[in-house]
């Protein structure tokens, strides 16, 4: 019986070896083809200035002025005079001149949002990516942390997994070390100011198995483990984000443990509620199954969001109406639509917030901002919510 299994497995190992060739063969060729893309050539969105005194929350006179008067550099200058636009970081800069930088205060607490569905292929690394380098564009400081070992977070800010990073790059070597004290290591600067990953790739996979043996040992405690890293290094930000993978495992139910705030996206097919409705139900089975243990996780809000959305098909507008009724107020009100400005720039590995013009037409790229910040804003608002030091504003806001 050995022998029999031994010569399936070598039969088998040729041809699967022969193709992990070839692919990565074409990997390899895609990342030397397109360097530009990558996270080290990538330069920061930049702003008219009418768009910077939006994002400041001052006039375009009052920029002006601090420059006329030394308190900002003044801008470069094309060879017509004009100006270039402002990048992300001298937009931040403005915010510390005029006092304009929206953090939570140090006594608030720091945003742990889980972008979370069981279901792959719903639209969760693209939310998360989007969502990360929205609030960064709103001045927060943000961290997201790749927890899937698929690494498609980290392939949208422009790395090939496998091939750019090492398993010291992400989170495996915090889980796998106990003595290991902060995250600081894995920390990466991105090309949005402001905001930082803790990139993944196929390594982290193991690290299901070696977190599921300890926990089989009797260390149930290793749920906090994610926790302790996001404790770490939580006051350098004021949101973090964690893009899980699609299944319930170990990562995942480090995830939930280590989450204040739940996302979770849902396209409005009948296969997708169906799964949707599996893993909220899995969802309640595994809270509370963690409570029972005094692991439950203090969740401030849980937001469904209708991603992937094409209301040109009349069965998806039937069930995102019924979506709608059965969510109620947890659903966000905004759409997340397919689009194929969001097709055309994560082909490219990028996102439609560092783009500047579109790669369709100004009309669609229009229309898929509308919509992308709608959902973005209101999940701001939530976070916002958790703030006390927020109340006053948004209530003058009319948020709250």
């Amino acid at each position: 019986m050995t022998d029999i299994v031994a010569a399936q497995t070598t039969s088998l190992s040729g041809p699967v070896a022969q193709l992990a060739r070839r692919a990565s063969a074409v990997v390899a060729n895609l990342r030397d083809g397109a360097r530009a893309s990558r996270s080290g050539a990538r330069r920061q969105p930049t702003f008219s200035i009418g768009e910077a005194a939006a994002l400041v929350g001052r006039t375009p006179a009052a920029i002006r002025d601090a420059e006329k008067d030394g308190r900002l550099p003044e801008p470069p200058r094309t060879e017509t005079n004009r100006r270039v636009g402002y990048t992300l970081a001298q937009v931040n800069d403005m915010r510390g001149v005029f006092g304009t930088r929206p953090w939570r205060a140090p006594g608030d607490p720091c945003s742990v949002l889980a972008v979370q569905n069981f279901k792959g292929g719903v639209g969760k690394s693209t939310l998360s990516v989007h969502l990360a380098q929205y609030l960064a564009i709103q001045g927060y400081r943000v961290c997201l942390i790749d927890c899937d070992s698929q690494g498609s977070a980290t392939t949208l800010f422009g790395y090939v997994p496998d091939l750019d990073l090492g398993e010291e790059d992400t989170l495996y070597p915090f889980l796998r070390h106990d003595e290991m004290r902060s995250l600081d290591y894995a920390l990466k600067d991105t090309h949005f100011d402001g905001l930082k990953l803790i990139p993944a790739n196929l390594r982290l996979f193991q690290s299901e198995y070696e977190l599921a043996a300890r926990m089989a040992r009797g260390s149930g405690r290793l749920l906090d483990r994610l926790a302790q890293g996001i404790a770490s290094i939580s006051d350098q930000f004021d949101v973090v984000i964690l893009d899980p993978p699609p299944a319930l495992g170990a990562i995942s139910l480090s995830v939930l443990r280590a989450a204040n705030a739940l996302v979770v996206p849902v396209p409005p097919t009948v296969m997708d509620f169906s799964s949707t409705a599996a893993f909220l139900n899995m969802l309640d089975e595994t809270l509370t199954e963690l409570a029972s243990y005094d692991l439950a996780p203090e969740l401030n809000f849980i937001r469904i969001v209708a991603s992937k959305v094409d209301e040109g098909k009349s069965m998806q507008k039937e069930l995102l109406a019924l979506m709608r009724q059965v969510f109620g107020l947890a659903m966000i009100r905004t759409p997340f639509k397919d689009s194929a400005e969001i097709d055309n720039v994560t082909a490219r590995l990028m996102t439609v917030y560092e783009v500047d013009n579109p790669m369709t037409s100004k009309a669609v790229r229009d229309r898929c901002l509308t919509y992308l910040n709608g959902v973005n804003e209101e999940i701001l608002v939530d976070i916002r919510s958790t703030w006390p030091s927020h109340a006053d504003r948004m209530r003058k806001e009319g948020l709250a």
